[in-house]
């Protein structure tokens, strides 16, 4: 049923849910599990460049978050790999889910709160080329 199953997260506890759940579909259908994250823009003044940019850079920390994770999961025998890029995330989502050939993506109900109006998981849900499952978590 399901070849693709792929994942947002953000290193959230509703995402750790949303990934654990879809680990389980993975597992299930013998399907290759990706990883799916975004990140926004980061300013980092020319003039000064250190060290300490890189332990509050966003793109940094989500890539941490997705090696961490899929190190864990691959560990348990399953198939994973990871995909990042900036801009929103609910967007980010729905294109990285294409372009990984998605039959199913799953997100948390909460999380990447980065967006200023609407939520995540609504636009998600009514822009995805493909199933979506999202994980209620309270």
């Amino acid at each position: 049923m399901y070849s693709t199953v792929a994942v947002g997260t953000d290193g959230s506890a509703t995402a750790a849910e949303a990934v654990r759940q879809a680990a389980d579909l993975a597992r299930r259908y013998d399907a290759k599990l990706v990883l799916l994250s975004a990140f926004g823009k980061h300013e980092t003044p020319s003039s000064s460049v250190d060290e300490t940019q890189w332990a509050s850079n966003p793109a940094s920390q989500v890539r941490e978050i997705l090696t961490r994770t899929e190190s864990e999961l691959s560990d348990r025998g399953i198939d994973c790999s990871t995909v990042v890029d900036e801009g929103d995330p609910a967007d980010v989502l729905v294109r990285l889910a294409e372009e990984c050939g998605a039959d199913v993506l799953v997100i948390g109900n909460k999380g990447m709160q980065r967006r200023v109006l609407g939520s995540v998981p609504k636009t998600v849900t009514q822009k995805a080329g493909c199933s979506v499952l999202v994980i209620k978590t309270d």
